[in-house]
C-alpha cells in the first residue's frame, strides 16, 4: 500500500451497540473497495476483523479492529469497534485517534443504550458523527420510526441524506437528497444503476429534501441568501456546506443501506472521503513539554508530514508468534522503516524496524506512514499504550483526547470518560497446577500489555491473586487468553472479604507455657488485660510490669505473641484491631524461661482474654458513587437499602443524571457491577472506595464465617 498524503486520509471509527452489524459493515467495505473478494459471516467466524478465537467463540467483537482500504485515491482507516458494554474502553481507544465516528444503528432495534453511551464519548471528544442506518432489508426495519428516535436521542443536528426505497425484503436503493437521484442496486451487487425518484416517493422526497437544505444553507450566509432569493443551489455546493457542519460537529448526516445485502456501502464509502475531515481539519495534538510532576507546558502540535516525527501508540496487541504488535497514529511529521525515537516514559530508544498496516491480522508493508495516519510496530521491547515516540532532543508526551487545556495550561480531562474505562468488578483467581503458578504472573503482566484496563494485583491479607475488569465477559475472554497465548490455565474462586474483629468489653487472662524434654525445658507466664479502643486506633501494647516478674528482655517476645496471635485471627478467624493490651503480671524460671515461652505465653493469654471480651465482627464499608439517569434513581436507592446501604444524599449530575452517595458494606458490592448494569440497562456507573470498618450485625456473624471457612479451602 503507497503512502497517502494527510489530505487523502480517513480515521474512521465504527461504533454502535452490540448486534448492530459493524463487523459485517466492514467486510462489505473491504469487499466494495476491492481489499477481499468474498465476505466473511460473524457466525462462521470468518470475518477479516473478528479473528480472534474468542471472538469466534462468543459470535462478538472484543476488541478494536484496524482494517485499512483504499478507495478513490483515499486511505480509509476502519477501525471496528466492539459494542458489548464490557469493552467500552477499546471504542474509546478507537475514538482517540478517529477523526469521524461511524455510528451503526439496527432499523430493527433502533437506538441503543451503548450508542448513546458512545455518542456522548464521541460529543466529549469533539469527534464529527455520522449515522448508518444498517439491516434495512430485515423483518421489521422502521427507517422513520428509528430517525424520530435518532432525533430524539440526539438532537436536532441529524439530517437525513437518503431515503430507502422499498421497505423490509424488498428494500433495493437509495434516493439521494442532494442530487434528487435514485441510486438502485441489484441483488449480490455492490454497484448501482442511477434513475429517477420513483413517483411514489417524490413528493416525500422533496419535502425531507427541502428540509435537509434549509438545515444545510443556514452554515453559509452567502448560500443562504441565494437560497432565500430562489436560486439553485447545486448539489456539489451543498456537498461542500455540508462537510463544513459535519467537521464542526453541528450536522450528523443519516446513511440508509444494508451491510448484508451491500446495498448503500459505495455511497457510504463516497460521503467519508468527501464530507468526512482530513487530519488537516481537525484540532491540532496536545503534547506536554517535560516538567516536574506532569507541569509541563502543554503545546500543539499540527499534523505537518514535514514537522519533527511524534508517534503515540493507542493499542498493544499480544500475539503469541509475532510478538508485540504496537498500533499507533503519527501526531507529526514522517515515519519511515528503522526510524529510531526516543520514548521519554522508559527512557529508551525505540527502532521502528518494520511498519506496516493491518486489515484485520494480514500485515500490508508500508513505506512510510505520514502525519495523520495510522500504522502499526512489531517487538517494541519498552513501549506500551500510552506511549508517545519522539526525537530525542523533544522528550513530549501526548495530552489524552479530550483533555484540552486548562486556565493553567494543563490537560483537563473527562472525569466521565475515566470512570468509563476504569475496572469494577473483581475475581479471585488461582492457577490450575505448579507449571501454571511459575508462568501465571508474568503471563497476566503480558496480558495487561495488552488491555490497560485489566487490574491484577496480590492480596496479602487474604493471599489471592485478584483480577479486576469491566465486567464478567470481560474478565472470561481475559481468563481464556490466558490460555490460549499463553499457556496458563486459572480457575477463579470466592473473592474474599477482609473482615476483622475487636472486642467491646475488659479482660484478663494468665498465658502459660510449660514444656520439658530433657535438658533445659521451657517456662513463661504472662498475665494480660485487653480493652477495647477507637475504631481505627489499631494495636497498643502496655508494659506495666513492676518487681521483675517478667525479666525486661522477655517483655518485647509477649507483644510479639500478642500481635500474631491477634494478626492468625480471634474468635470468628479474622485478624483482631482496636485494642489494647497490658502485661501486669507473669511469672519466669532463671533456667528454663527463654523469648520463645514468653512469646507463646503471651499467645495463650491473648487467645483466652479475647474470648472472654465480648468480641464483635468488624466489615469493611464502601462510600458509593452511583451515577445514574434520574427515571432510575428511585430503584437504585431501593437497592441499595437491600444491600444494608446507608444514602448519605444525591446530587445533580450532568444533565439528566442524578448521583447517588452511599455508604455500603463492602461484601454487598463484589457483584455490583452486574447488578447496577441490569437495573438501569447499561446506563449506570459507580465509583467505590473504602471508608472504614463497622461493627456488623451479629445475625451474619455465622454465616460470614462459614464464608470464610468455605474459602479457605
Amino acid at each position: 500500500m503507497k503512502a497517502y498524503p494527510p489530505a487523502k486520509v480517513r480515521n474512521v471509527a465504527l461504533v454502535g451497540h452490540g448486534g448492530s452489524g459493524k463487523t459485517t459493515l466492514t467486510e462489505a467495505l473491504l469487499l466494495c473497495s476491492g481489499a477481499i473478494t468474498r465476505t466473511g459471516r460473524v457466525e462462521d467466524g470468518s470475518t477479516v476483523s473478528d479473528f480472534e478465537p474468542e471472538e469466534h467463540s462468543h459470535h462478538m467483537s472484543t476488541s478494536l479492529t484496524l482494517a485499512a482500504l483504499e478507495w478513490r485515491g483515499y486511505k480509509v482507516n476502519v477501525l471496528d469497534c466492539p459494542g458489548y458494554a464490557d469493552f467500552v474502553p477499546e471504542a474509546l481507544a478507537a475514538l482517540s485517534v478517529a477523526d469521524l465516528a461511524v455510528f451503526v444503528v439496527s432499523a430493527v432495534d433502533g437506538v441503543e443504550v451503548q450508542t448513546e453511551i458512545f455518542w456522548k464519548a464521541a460529543a466529549e471528544l469533539g469527534i464529527p458523527r455520522l449515522i448508518f442506518m444498517n439491516k434495512l432489508d430485515r423483518e421489521r426495519a422502521d427507517f422513520t420510526g428509528v430517525l424520530a428516535q435518532l432525533h430524539s436521542a440526539f438532537g436536532a443536528g441529524v439530517a437525513p441524506l437518503e431515503l430507502p426505497i422499498g421497505e423490509e425484503l424488498n428494500f433495493h436503493g437509495l434516493a439521494d437528497l442532494l442530487s434528487d437521484t435514485a441510486f438502485v442496486y441489484e441483488a449480490g451487487k455492490w454497484t448501482a444503476t442511477t434513475a429517477p425518484i420513483p413517483d411514489d416517493m417524490t413528493a416525500q422526497e422533496h419535502t425531507v429534501r427541502d428540509s435537509l437544505v434549509e438545515g444545510i444553507v443556514v452554515a453559509d450566509d452567502d448560500l443562504m441568501l441565494r437560497y432565500l432569493d430562489g436560486e439553485e443551489v447545486t448539489a456539489d455546493e451543498l456537498s461542500k456546506t455540508l462537510a463544513r457542519g459535519v467537521v464542526s460537529s453541528q450536522v450528523f448526516p443519516v446513511i440508509c443501506g444494508s451491510a448484508s445485502k451491500l446495498v448503500g456501502i459505495d455511497r457510504l464509502l463516497d460521503i467519508i472521503c468527501d464530507v468526512a475531515p482530513s487530519p488537516l481539519e481537525r484540532p491540532a495534538a496536545l503534547v506536554r513539554a517535560p516538567g516536574a510532576g506532569g507541569t509541563g507546558e502543554v503545546i500543539e502540535v499540527a499534523p505537518d508530514p514535514a514537522g519533527q516525527p511524534l508517534v503515540w501508540i493507542f493499542k498493544t496487541v499480544a500475539d503469541p508468534y509475532v510478538g508485540k504488535i504496537s498500533l499507533f497514529k503519527v501526531l507529526s511529521g514522517t515515519v519511515r522503516p528503522d526510524a529510531a525515537l526516543f520514548n521519554p516514559r522508559a527512557r529508551s530508544e525505540e527502532r521502528l524496524h518494520l511498519i506496516f498496516t493491518l486489515r484485520g491480522k494480514e500485515q500490508i508493508p508500508l513505506t512510510e506512514v505520514t502525519a495523520g495516519d495510522i500504522g502499526a510496530v512489531a517487538k517494541l521491547a519498552s513501549t506500551y499504550t500510552g506511549d508517545t515516540l519522539t526525537p530525542r532532543n523533544m522528550p513530549v508526551s501526548r495530552v489524552p483526547a479530550g483533555s484540552g487545556p486548562d486556565e493553567d495550561g494543563a490537560g483537563g480531562g473527562s472525569s466521565w470518560l475515566a470512570e468509563a474505562t476504569t475496572p469494577v468488578l473483581s475475581v479471585a483467581i488461582h492457577p490450575k497446577s505448579k507449571a501454571d503458578e511459575d508462568k501465571m504472573m508474568t503471563a497476566l503482566h503480558r496480558l495487561q500489555e495488552e488491555d490497560p484496563t485489566l487490574l491484577v494485583r496480590r492480596d496479602d491479607e487474604t493471599h489471592q491473586t485478584v483480577l479486576t475488569g469491566t465486567g464478567e465477559t470481560h474478565i472470561a475472554i481475559a481468563m481464556e487468553r490466558l490460555a490460549r497465548k499463553f499457556g496458563v490455565g486459572v480457575e477463579s474462586e470466592e473473592l474474599i472479604i477482609p473482615y476483622r474483629e475487636t472486642v467491646t468489653a475488659n479482660a484478663e487472662a494468665e498465658g502459660k507455657y510449660k514444656k520439658q524434654t530433657g535438658g533445659h525445658g521451657q517456662f513463661g507466664v504472662a498475665s494480660l488485660r485487653i480493652e477495647p479502643m477507637e475504631r481505627g486506633a489499631g494495636f497498643e501494647f502496655v508494659d506495666n510490669i513492676v518487681g521483675g516478674v517478667i525479666p525486661r528482655q522477655y517483655i518485647p517476645a509477649v507483644q510479639k505473641g500478642a500481635d500474631e496471635a491477634m494478626s492468625e485471627g480471634g474468635t470468628f478467624g479474622w485478624p483482631v484491631v482496636d485494642i489494647r493490651v497490658t502485661c501486669f503480671d507473669g511469672k519466669f524460671h532463671p533456667v528454663d524461661s527463654s523469648e520463645m515461652s514468653f512469646k507463646m505465653a503471651g499467645a495463650l493469654a491473648l487467645r483466652e482474654a479475647l474470648a472472654k471480651a465480648s468480641p464483635v465482627v468488624l466489615e469493611p464499608l464502601s462510600m458509593l458513587e452511583v451515577t445514574v439517569p434520574n427515571a432510575y434513581q428511585g430503584d437504585v436507592m431501593g437497592d441499595l437499602n437491600s444491600r444494608r446501604g446507608r444514602v448519605q444524599g444525591t446530587e445533580t449530575g450532568q444533565p439528566g443524571e442524578s448521583v447517588v452517595i452511599a455508604l455500603v458494606p463492602t461484601s454487598e458490592l463484589v457483584r455490583y457491577a452486574i447488578d447496577l448494569r441490569s437495573l438501569t440497562g447499561g446506563r449506570g456507573r459507580f465509583k467505590a472506595r473504602h471508608d472504614h470498618y463497622e461493627v456488623m450485625p451479629p445475625n451474619l456473624w455465622d454465616k460470614v464465617r462459614r464464608e470464610h471457612a468455605g474459602a479457605e479451602k
